[in-house]
């Protein structure tokens, strides 16, 4: 049995917003939605989890500020210890003033690369990949909302997409797909 999956159109932000929460209320399954700039409300509407992001981001700039912290103890106290500008260089505690901002620094450093590393892989965006957009339309001026059948009515679920406000509907086989 082959499942159909439905890409409805749209051409305002506002009428797709109305229309994913309709379609949520009648349980079908949303697949994904490709816009041409960010729709604000739009994950909520969609039922999506708050991303865990900025937790990986603390968690970044901790390794950041580990990463510093260790290095200028090695380079500076252990390994090849200067008198400069008349500081001591006995302990890490006596010269900490001076690092702090080498500290801030590599916090930034870290938490920020480390942070567009993750979502690229969490995004799937590896270097040299296909684009996977449906439809070139949605780059410009148009929304789609790409609905998963399930097996359900096609014939109905293509009425109530039009009764939502979608201006163009195709279907498209799974495996196709």
């Amino acid at each position: 049995m082959s499942t159909k999956i439905i890409h409805a159109l749209y051409t305002d932000d506002d009428v797709l917003l109305q229309a994913v929460k309709q379609v949520r209320d009648k349980h079908y399954h949303i697949d994904e939605i490709f816009t041409p700039f960010p729709v604000h409300g739009l994950e909520k509407a969609m039922g999506i989890a708050d991303t865990r992001l900025a937790i990986n981001a603390f968690l970044y700039g901790i390794v950041g500020l580990c990463v510093a912290t260790a290095m200028m103890n090695y380079i500076m106290i252990e390994d090849w210890p200067q008198n400069i500008g008349g500081k001591p260089s006995f302990s890490y505690l006596e010269n900490l003033p001076a690092f702090v901002p080498i500290m801030f620094e590599l916090t930034v450093f870290f938490a920020a690369h480390l942070m567009v590393i993750t979502f690229y892989m969490r995004s799937r965006l590896w270097p040299f990949k296909k684009a996977e957009n449906p439809d070139v339309r949605t780059t410009d001026d148009h929304f789609l909302m790409e609905i998963d059948t399930h097996g359900a009515d096609v014939e109905e679920a293509t009425k109530f997409l039009y009764d939502t406000g979608a201006v163009e509907i195709k279907l498209i086989d799974k495996e196709a797909h």
